[in-house]
């Protein structure tokens, strides 16, 4: 399928690795050109490394979002690199689990830092440069967003956030010629997966086959996913098949959330 994404430029954060490194990947390999951010340099190297041998441009650099003024310099790496900007995938962010009482303001304040606050700054500077190309904002919110759990507060509270932000801007799109939508994955392989499934086997004492299917059987799910379902679903969602699609919450989650 001809997706029509040849020669488009990508902006990916948290793309040194996981989810983030498989879009960009994903982008590159459909022919975008892509801007990759994170705080591992050397990995984010190889990511472009990645890239450039699929014949794609790649440009990288280590910035932390929390930062003030942190958004705007990287739209400019952009403009300076690029010149333009097709795609936002905003995916920067990891929120802290744990009982409620014990987490702490500060857990909350930086649960909040990226994941939220970091995405709409960069979302604020990038939009005239989506608006100019009549690009895409996709943002990578999480399954806990649509089902809270207890030890989940600070991810269930900021992946809703980015949701309901998304719907915003989604709507400020239809006028703007934006198109804009937000994404719900459940447990990718990831190392953030792999380490609960290790902690799993270890209180168990279970192999490690088993204790992926028990935790499929207890999450619900047909299987755990890959950082490629993600990836092939972004470079869909940002592809000229897709461009009815907007203001959509998509749930990728395996059956994990079965509501109507």
């Amino acid at each position: 399928m001809e997706l029509g994404l040849t020669g488009k430029i990508a902006l990916v954060t948290g793309s040194s690795r996981g989810i983030g490194r498989g879009v960009a990947l994903g982008l590159a390999g459909e022919g975008c050109d892509v801007m990759l951010t994170g705080r591992d340099a050397k990995a984010l190297d190889e990511v472009a490394a990645a890239i450039r041998a699929k014949g794609r441009r790649a440009a990288a650099t280590v910035i932390d979002l929390r930062e003030k003024g942190a958004a705007e310099k990287l739209v400019e790496q952009v403009k300076r690199e690029f010149g333009a900007l097709d795609i936002l995938v905003n995916n920067a962010g990891a929120t802290k689990r744990g009982d409620f009482l014990a987490l702490t303001d500060a857990d909350w304040e930086d649960g909040y830092a990226l994941k939220f606050f970091g995405h709409v700054r960069l979302v604020r500077a990038a939009w005239p440069l989506l608006k100019e190309r009549r690009g895409s904002l996709i943002s990578i919110g999480g399954t806990g967003g649509r089902k809270p759990t207890a030890e989940f507060t600070i991810g269930s509270s900021v992946n809703a956030a980015v949701a309901a932000f998304s719907k915003c801007m989604a709507d400020r799109g239809k006028e703007d010629g934006v198109q804009v939508n937000c994404i719900h994955p459940s447990m990718v392989e990831t190392d953030r997966l792999w380490r609960r499934i290790k902690a799993e086997m270890e209180r168990t004492g279970w192999p490690e086959e088993k204790a992926r299917q028990e935790m499929c059987r207890g999450f619900g799910i047909t299987r755990f996913g890959k950082v490629e379902d993600v990836a092939d679903l972004i470079t869909f969602v940002a592809s000229s098949r897709a461009t009815w699609l907007h203001g959509a919450t998509l749930d990728l989650d395996g059956g994990e959330i079965m509501v109507l």
